[in-house]
């Protein structure tokens, strides 16, 4: 069987160790470039879902996880986060950012 076709999900490059500190024995395999790029696709997907359905002290936690598979997309994309964060000020400096909570219900 192809380790891409067996269930399991994108874990941080430590978790292993963490695993194996506990007592565990985990079985992992470094996914191929193109599995890779889905995984953190998806990886994505979760950790926004558990920001959304966070509150309090883990909700900034959970932020943080978004924010560090955002910076591996940005490193995959080929890229990195400086100029990740390049982009967000350029756009910012054009059309603004989300300080003023402006909504937008239409065009008359």
């Amino acid at each position: 069987m192809n380790p891409g076709d067996m269930q399991g999900k994108l874990v941080r490059d430590r978790i292993p160790e963490v695993i194996r500190a506990d007592g565990g024995d985990p079985v992992t395999y470094v996914a191929s470039p193109a599995e890779y790029r889905r995984r953190l696709r998806d990886k994505l997907g979760e950790e926004v879902i558990e920001f959304l359905e966070a509150d309090g002290d883990s909700a900034l936690e959970e932020l943080a996880d978004v924010l560090e598979v955002v910076r591996a997309l940005a490193v995959e994309l080929g890229s990195d986060a400086e100029r990740l964060e390049q982009i967000r000020a350029a756009k910012a400096c054009e059309r603004g950012g989300f300080a003023e909570r402006i909504v937008w219900t239409g065009n008359r």
